[in-house]
């Protein structure tokens, strides 16, 4: 058994990013460097030290020495296990990208998580660029909901039990899960997910889940714009992503 001081710095560095990641797959509160010691029976300058590493590496985050999360690194490269599924999704985006003018996404969820495994060259919004690995709430966005389309009233309310709906979201965000349920009633009553300022002001994202060849959800395909770019085309914009999240599915990769 390998006992070097490299080896055992890195056990100690997977078993922080997986108290983190584990967290956060959980929706559980985030830690700082003394409660991360605590549950890992660390002294805190260490962790403090291999927490800083990690974070320089990008696989782990940390914003106005708040808590820790994953970061793009960890997420990329989680992306990255399922490359050529995801590769295969590329031409698809910029496909919808020239047939509708939208910009679009391939998501999968993590917990109460979306994690952005692909998007079109046209993502940008303000401030910013919508990059893989960027992860928002699975109950206010509409590859959230479509990733959410399986799940039973029981099942919903479960997972978002412990959420902090408060000050998440935009304008038209759900504030319970008994709303969240509504929402996903109201979608399932037409086939696909319309989130209308749910997330960020005046953003429309209409989205449906990509199946696997077992009939599991494992992404969801979404498209982004204003209101008047998707309201009343929705149910042509629902059709060709169907059929394009039909094909990205007959890959028959399994993403969890």
């Amino acid at each position: 058994m390998d006992t070097s001081p490299e080896a055992s710095s890195l056990a100690q560095g997977l078993r922080l990013v997986r108290l983190i990641t584990d967290r956060e797959k959980q929706g559980r509160q985030l830690l700082g460097v003394s409660q991360l010691a605590a549950e890992l029976d660390m002294e805190q300058s260490r962790v403090s030290r291999l927490a800083q590493e990690l974070c320089d590496l990008g696989l782990l985050e940390r914003v106005d020495r708040g808590p820790f999360r994953a970061g793009s690194g960890f997420l990329s490269l989680a992306a990255s296990l399922n490359s050529g599924w995801v590769q295969k999704s590329r031409a698809k985006l910029e496909e919808l990208v020239s047939a509708f003018g939208l910009r679009s996404r391939l998501s999968v969820r993590d917990g109460v998580r979306v994690l952005l495994l692909r998007s079109s060259t046209n993502n940008s919004f303000p401030g910013g660029f919508a990059k893989p690995g960027m992860v928002t709430p699975v109950w206010c966005t509409g590859a959230g909901r479509a990733l959410l389309w399986d799940h039973s009233p029981g099942e919903l309310e479960s997972l978002l039990r412990d959420v902090n709906f408060i000050g998440v979201g935009g304008p038209a965000a759900a504030h319970s899960a008994l709303e969240v349920r509504d929402l996903m009633d109201r979608d399932k009553s037409r086939g696909f997910v319309v989130a209308a300022e749910e997330f960020e002001h005046d953003v429309w994202e209409l989205a449906v889940p990509v199946r696997s060849d077992g009939g599991n959800i494992v992404a969801a395909l979404s498209v982004l714009g204003n209101r008047s770019s998707i309201e009343k085309a929705a149910p042509e914009i629902a059709g060709v992503l169907h059929e394009t999240s039909q094909g990205l599915g007959a890959h028959g990769t399994v993403l969890t």
